[in-house]
């Protein structure tokens, strides 16, 4: 007689998707300007590429310059679709046409990822960057599918409106691409707990082991490239989508740039760790730029600090953190953190001060020498400007350094009692 045994239910696993569902569906209540729907949709079409990017680099330790390839034709697919449906010549409902960039994604995936992944490491990653570059210089050469230098505009509010629903306002755009990030997510979350999602991580870890026991590793390095490809078409799609026009930028070499490096910062070894990155590269992108012209140096400086002293990410501060607290050590160290924090902001401060006057006396100079930053006038004309801007660099310098060797001994100590009481329990 067959018994049957049913697991219980991952009550954290079912809150955190809750929790999920319920910061998409309540975001456009607390936000309600255009401009912040507009940043919320871009988050959302962020983060299904910047997890499908993840599928190779975090879980499968595949290293791409080319991602940006995959989203960029799928982008220019949807277009076409949504062109043809304005035209009539096709009928498809509007909310399907990032399918179409999905399936398009897939495609070239599938026709460009047998030759890519034939090589891996090193190999790999320079394979893909001449598939970028490729493809970024064939959109200039054939004007005809990728519109030359002004790219292809179209107009989402096309056919009869089903229930109300017109996708002309941002806001019901949102929630378009709202559903879409929650399935995607979902999915590819459930793709890395299938048995080819273990593989692929035992590819990254160990190829020599894989191919041991009887897998080939270049097939399965193939299906998830197709499979990347396919959630990166979906997030073109809904970007052509949101934004009626795609030009020749969805497929150069910056984009796919920004996804590995907004990757990175958010955490690849973590499933949402480019869930924050693609938070980050949205905020960065649209906010940082604004406010100074400085913002890829900035940018840069960020990114030099999360290689030196935390090269997981911000998925790896965050999960560290929380296994202090599990343990009931967090709050000894508040006041390190205070002290990181507070010098770390000193060292910007004098930072970002010399790197505005020099942008200004570089790029303003017809404005005068006095400049506007962090609410206080800087004179970039006058030495003692400078001297006070290196006299704050300076000291923030040392105080951080003080307080980070301090910390590092009061972390020392308490992962030592962590372990500590691992193993007593353990003992038990």
């Amino acid at each position: 007689m067959k018994s049957f045994h049913f697991k219980p239910w991952n009550v954290g696993r079912w809150f955190i998707w809750g929790l999920f569902a319920l910061v998409l569906l309540v975001a456009p209540t607390l936000w309600t300007s255009g401009f912040a729907l507009t940043m919320l949709s871009q988050m959302g079409i962020a983060i299904i590429v910047c997890l499908s990017y993840n599928l190779l680099l975090g879980q499968g330790g595949m290293l791409s310059f080319g991602h940006a390839v995959y989203s960029g034709l799928g982008s220019y697919l949807a277009i076409h679709t949504l062109n043809q449906i304005g035209a009539g010549t096709l009928g498809l409902p509007v909310s399907l046409v990032p399918l179409v960039g999905g399936l398009g994604g897939l495609a070239f995936a599938a026709l460009l990822g047998y030759v890519t992944t034939k090589k891996a490491g090193t190999t790999f990653a320079m394979i893909t960057m001449g598939v970028g570059e490729l493809i970024w210089s064939m959109s200039l050469m054939l004007p005809e599918f990728f519109g030359g230098e002004g790219g292809i505009s179209s107009n989402r509010v096309i056919g009869q409106p089903f229930l109300g629903i017109t996708f002309g306002p941002q806001v019901q755009l949102y929630y378009l691409i709202a559903l879409y990030c929650f399935v995607c997510t979902a999915l590819m979350f459930a793709f890395t707990r299938t048995p080819l999602g273990r593989m692929l991580n035992a590819v990254r870890d160990n190829p020599e082991r894989v191919e041991f026991i009887g897998y080939s590793t270049q097939r399965i390095r193939y299906i998830a490239f197709m499979i990347a490809g396919f959630f990166a078409g979906i997030g073109g799609g809904l970007g052509a989508l949101n934004f009626e026009i795609v030009t020749a930028e969805v497929v150069n070499a910056h984009r796919s740039g920004a996804y590995l490096l907004f990757v990175f910062l958010g955490g690849a070894t973590f499933f949402f760790g480019p869930i924050l990155g693609a938070i980050l590269m949205v905020i960065a992108l649209v906010l940082l730029s604004e406010l100074t012209m400085a913002w890829l140096l900035y940018l840069g400086l960020v990114f030099l600090f999360m290689v030196m002293y935390a090269p997981g990410g911000l998925a790896s501060l965050i999960m560290m953190n929380l296994r202090v607290a599990a343990f009931g050590k967090l709050r000894r160290l508040w006041t390190a953190y205070l002290g990181l924090f507070g010098t770390g902001a000193t060292v910007l401060v004098g930072v970002g001060a010399m790197i505005e006057m020099v942008y200004h006396r570089q790029l303003n100079t017809a404005l005068g020498s006095e400049l506007k930053f962090l609410g206080a006038t800087l004179d970039s004309a006058s030495a003692n400007t400078w001297i006070g801007a290196v006299f704050v660099l300076l000291v923030g310098v040392g105080l951080f350094e003080l307080t980070r060797r301090e910390f590092k001994r009061q972390w020392d100590d308490t992962q030592g009692e962590i372990e500590k009481e691992i193993k007593r329990r353990e003992a038990l």
